[in-house]
């Protein structure tokens, strides 16, 4: 059986109140804060620092009540993903970034950009008409423009290489982030 919003609230309060000898701020704001904003998740080890540490969790308490406060909108700068095979020849399968929010795939000589929906991202980006970019792991630009109403951006392969031979060529990495919509558009 899972946890009630009520446990969980309980299970936090728990734990902010809980005194260890030596603590000390384990993870630093910048960490925190991206970690937030869904930018950057927590690695495994930053995870259990955080759990460890009482003091690093009320830091987080107080940053995240504070953004609540400001009633800043979530700011998302970008989610970061890597090629997970060798390149065997075979077809590439679609690319995940490492938070979990977008899927790229290629379909003949197509690129397609799509959003989880049960992302936390999903909601913001498909009520705007945030212009977005996917970069190789060298910065070129692999695909731009808007989601459309399914949460999805679409174009042409842009480079000779085949998707598996040119991300494995480009540091195997890719990132989608917003950019700002070239003038004229």
């Amino acid at each position: 059986m899972g946890m009630t919003e009520l446990d969980r609230k309980l299970q936090a309060q728990l734990l902010a109140r809980r005194r260890v000898e030596g603590d000390r701020l384990a993870l630093s704001d910048a960490v925190l804060l991206a970690a937030l904003d869904g930018s950057r998740p927590l690695t495994a080890g930053e995870r259990s620092a955080l759990q460890a540490s009482p003091l690093t969790t009320r830091r987080l308490r107080t940053l995240a009540e504070a953004r609540r406060a400001q009633g800043a909108p979530r700011q998302w700068r970008g989610s970061v993903g890597m090629l997970r095979a060798a390149d065997s020849g075979a077809a590439l399968a679609p690319l995940v970034t490492d938070d979990g929010a977008w899927r790229l795939h290629f379909v003949g000589s197509r690129v397609i950009l799509q959003i989880d929906p049960q992302s936390p991202l999903a909601a913001m980006l498909l009520r705007g008409s945030q212009m977005l970019r996917v970069l190789d792991g060298a910065g070129a630009t692999v695909l731009e423009g808007t989601l459309d109403s399914d949460g999805e951006c679409e174009g042409p392969w842009p480079f000779a290489e085949a998707p598996a031979r040119h991300f494995q060529q480009h540091g195997a990495r890719f990132t989608v982030e917003p950019c700002v919509a070239p003038s004229g558009h």
